[in-house]
């Protein structure tokens, strides 16, 4: 890894090697022009990851091991996808610039922390990401925010659904986060309720495609719920093909579906970018309607649903396939949230944004080490 210039640095756990694994891709094209190493904080991680992906990867568990790997290293770039605490280990680094690119872009409340403040720059998507900060945080620098739009939605990707002559509806919860202010997941409160009217609309196959984390929740009321709709779809008409995608790329199921409904989460964002002109329905479990409005964008072009709502979501449904109400309103929300962005764009963003920082920091350290001779 001695030619490495830019390294990605993830200090996560198994569970969430999903962060940097949709940034796999984006990263090996960024490989051509910057040579790219991985520094992993976790072994299990590593194997993961390592799996994944032809990029070199270096682990290391100690803080002592960091330092060492950053010594023999003469990178310019380091890359984080999540907030977390072992970060700060590798910030402790003066001769890197160091860059926030997260894993996603949502209206989450996590998505604008006061952690953005100890990064050098902060990749985000779009227009709503800088409003998100902005308004989010007290006297926060916005010059630190370099808009990117979403590298990973330009990949292609191989469909993971078999065609289908019926509809396709995906329902895709998020899990419930670290906290209850970031707890989002309509799992517990409205999954069952959403997957039997689904299930209800003629002519309509299920998809559900929960998040990873979703799937191994050590909370009861998550874990019971999520059985529960599996329940439901084994016992549901085999011959409509309803299905549950319990592992894979959702960007990959994606195209095989007409509708969506989701959480408040990445994934609603990800759908607006690549399929605008299909419907969203998003889930409001915390009965929030005034504040959703107000924090959430998107959901001024989509159909919410809280629990007085859910019971009627068949046909509006059924309805919402056949004459689609809000898709003027998505077009003009996508451009707020990813600017005017075409597919392909965000990646010429994201190479050309790390290489002015690569330049910028060997412009810095030349300087640096100038001031130091004058000194001398």
């Amino acid at each position: 890894m001695n030619d490495v210039r830019v390294i990605a640095y993830f200090a996560g756990d198994p569970t969430r090697t999903y962060q940097l694994v949709q940034w796999l891709e984006v990263l090996e094209i960024l490989d051509g022009a910057h040579p790219v190493g991985l520094v992993m904080r976790d072994p299990d991680s590593a194997a993961v990851v390592g799996a994944r992906t032809r990029l070199p990867i270096r682990t290391a568990s100690t803080f002592a091991e960091l330092t060492e790997t950053y010594a023999e290293i003469d990178a310019k770039v380091v890359l984080y996808c999540n907030n977390s605490p072992l970060n700060f280990e590798s910030l402790v680094d003066s001769r890197m610039l160091h860059v926030h690119i997260n894993h996603g872009e949502s209206d989450k409340q996590s998505m604008a922390s006061n952690n953005a403040r100890a990064y050098d720059r902060v990749f985000v998507a779009g227009d709503a990401a800088v409003h998100r900060y902005v308004s989010g945080l007290l006297d926060f620098d916005a010059g630190r925010l370099v808009r990117i739009g979403r590298p990973q939605l330009d990949l292609p990707r191989t469909p993971l659904l078999a065609p289908s002559a019926r509809r396709t509806v995906m329902y895709a919860p998020t899990w419930e986060g670290d906290a209850d202010y970031n707890d989002y997941t309509s799992v517990v409160t409205l999954g069952e309720s959403i997957v039997r009217a689904i299930l209800d609309v003629p002519d309509v196959r299920l998809v559900y495609k929960p998040h990873p984390k979703v799937t191994t929740s050590l909370d009861p009321h998550v874990a019971e719920a999520h059985l529960g709709i599996l329940q439901l779809i084994a016992e549901a008409d085999p011959a409509a093909g309803h299905a549950d995608v319990l592992s894979g790329d959702i960007l990959a199921v994606m195209p095989g579906c007409d509708a969506l409904v989701t959480d408040v989460s990445s994934v609603g964002l990800d759908w607006l970018y690549l399929h605008t002109d299909r419907p969203v329905f998003l889930t409001d479990p915390r009965g929030e309607a005034e504040l959703l409005l107000e924090q959430v964008p998107i959901s001024r072009c989509a159909d919410i649903l809280d629990a007085d709502a859910v019971g009627s979501l068949a046909a509006l449904l059924a309805d919402r396939l056949d004459h689609d109400e809000h898709h003027l309103a998505r077009l003009a929300m996508r451009h707020h949230y990813f600017d005017d962005l075409q597919v392909g764009d965000s990646t010429g963003r994201f190479l050309t944004a790390v290489s002015e920082l690569v330049e910028l920091r060997d412009r810095l350290v030349a300087g640096d080490e100038t001031d130091s001779a004058i000194e001398a």
